[in-house]
């Protein structure tokens, strides 16, 4: 008898012996051990999580250096005032950006997982959050817009003022770009927020694509504008020579230039084993690490979708699992096209964290189970699994499911469309007493991922999970 047959035959024994059939549903006031403090409970609550913590950073930070502008802007001259200002603005932008970039976020992770396991439990805890660093790009978003409002603010004065004895001209070229670009960065920041980027995201990554385009080319130009308006004669090439400004400029936009020189049309080969999942399988020449993603775009000026790669053991190539969850996915199921752009490297995810941990447990909903399964195959980690879906055969196909069941020898699967919804919280802790995970990774929606995250923390039990920053 195949695993799939026993999956299908006893799904409840794959769970739990004390499992109530009826309701789907576990005693969570009878498994479940209180928080270990009031004040654990509010430190480790999602709105006080290291990403706004980071946040906060930045902002203090700024902050200070605001504090100390103010005061050495009166004893400076209006063009030394502008140049203060505008590497404040280029500081703030440079993190944003940076922190983003492929190959720093590969770097973070790499750099974090390698604290070794015999380390105390707290400070491997504090590591695996290093993906909470988008903090650090919404800070530094932020701060910068507000600098460069002060920055036209300056200007503007210096240029109208009748107060300064200072003759200083500013183009009306050089104010005419810096206020394309305050509207450009606002229209950036109101686009961006949680709420407008949760109903409109593809207007919001339009947006942000096309206006950060534009805004990078505009300080460019607002950069050679201003040197012409203090009569500077230098070319393109001497002015990044001698300006140090010009080198984080020129830093950015390589930054921002690198994912695009990788891009690429490559063939796929699509597995559709229900209405509601494609099995995407690549071969042109990249395996990627196991926790990486990869982007993905049918029209690559416009939108790109990110998937966890699922490397197969001792074969070429990788697969993604993609999961209808709107109209880009759905067409793509329905589609099932011959080719799609790729473009980046293999970026490191929230999973890698698991190397951090003398073993974990994995807790997936519905197609969460694509960005755990490589951490699974792969071994490398003690591991153990707790799924809960819709019929996994009907939905995921026999193959992908044999897998799963063969790939620990912890796998709990729920059949939701057998014993309904089940209270994630408490199976994830009934999971861990018997298991003795030191860690919980949950990859699911975010009111779950969330939820469970925060239920763990509390009980002073290490969790990770996404945290919607992007």
């Amino acid at each position: 008898m195949s695993l799939t047959e026993n999956l299908m035959q006893t799904p409840a024994d794959l769970i739990s012996d004390d499992v109530s059939e009826s309701k789907g549903k576990l005693d969570n006031t009878h498994y479940l051990l209180p928080t270990v403090s009031r004040w654990n409970y509010l430190k480790t609550h999602p709105k006080l999580m290291p990403y706004f913590r980071w946040f906060a950073l930045v902002m203090m930070v700024n902050a200070y250096f605001a504090y100390q502008a103010v005061a050495t802007l009166s004893n400076i001259s209006a063009l030394a005032s502008v140049t203060l200002i505008s590497n404040m603005v280029l500081a703030n932008f440079a993190l944003a950006i940076l922190i983003r970039q492929h190959y720093v976020v590969n770097l973070l992770f790499w750099l974090a997982t390698r604290m070794p396991t015999s380390w105390p439990l707290t400070l491997r805890w504090s590591m695996g959050k290093v993906y909470h660093f988008g903090g650090l790009h919404t800070g530094g978003a932020i701060a910068g817009t507000l600098w460069f409002s002060a920055l036209v603010a300056c200007m503007l004065y210096f240029q109208f003022s009748e107060q300064t004895t200072e003759q200083v001209i500013f183009s009306t070229q050089t104010l005419a770009i810096s206020a394309t670009i305050m509207i450009l960065l606002l229209a950036m920041i109101i686009s961006a927020l949680p709420n407008n980027r949760a109903k409109q995201h593809n207007r919001f990554e339009k947006i942000h694509r096309f206006a950060g385009w534009s805004v990078l080319i505009l300080f460019w130009l607002q950069s050679l504008s201003l040197a012409k308006d203090q009569q500077s004669t230098q070319s393109l090439f001497e002015f990044i020579q001698v300006t140090p400004s010009a080198w984080v400029l020129a830093l950015i936009s390589f930054s921002v230039i690198l994912p695009w020189l990788r891009l690429k049309k490559v063939a796929v080969n699509i597995d559709r084993p229900s209405n509601h999942v494609a099995i995407a399988k690549f071969d042109y020449g990249v395996t990627p690490f196991a926790g990486s993603s990869m982007a993905l775009s049918k029209s690559p000026l416009f939108e790109w979708h990110s998937f966890a790669n699922i490397p197969s053991p001792d074969e070429p190539g990788y697969r993604l699992a993609i999961s209808r969850a709107g109209d880009w996915t759905g067409d793509f199921i329905e589609q099932m096209p011959s080719h799609i752009w790729v473009k980046g490297v293999p970026t490191a995810g929230v999973g890698n964290v698991d190397q951090l941990f003398k073993k974990v447990l994995w807790v997936a909903t519905g197609s969460g189970i694509g960005p755990c399964l490589p951490h699974l195959l792969s071994d490398k980690v003690p591991a153990c699994l707790v799924w809960s879906t819709r019929d996994p055969v009907k939905t995921y196909g026999n193959e992908m499911v044999d897998e799963i069941l063969a790939s620990q020898d912890d796998v709990q699967i729920w059949d939701t469309d057998k014993l309904g919804k089940p209270d994630m919280v408490d199976i994830t802790y009934q999971a861990l007493m018997r298991t003795g995970a030191e860690a919980v990774i949950v990859i699911s929606n975010k009111k779950l991922t969330y939820s469970v995250v925060h239920a763990m923390e509390s009980r002073g039990v290490p969790a990770f999970g996404a945290i919607w920053d992007s």
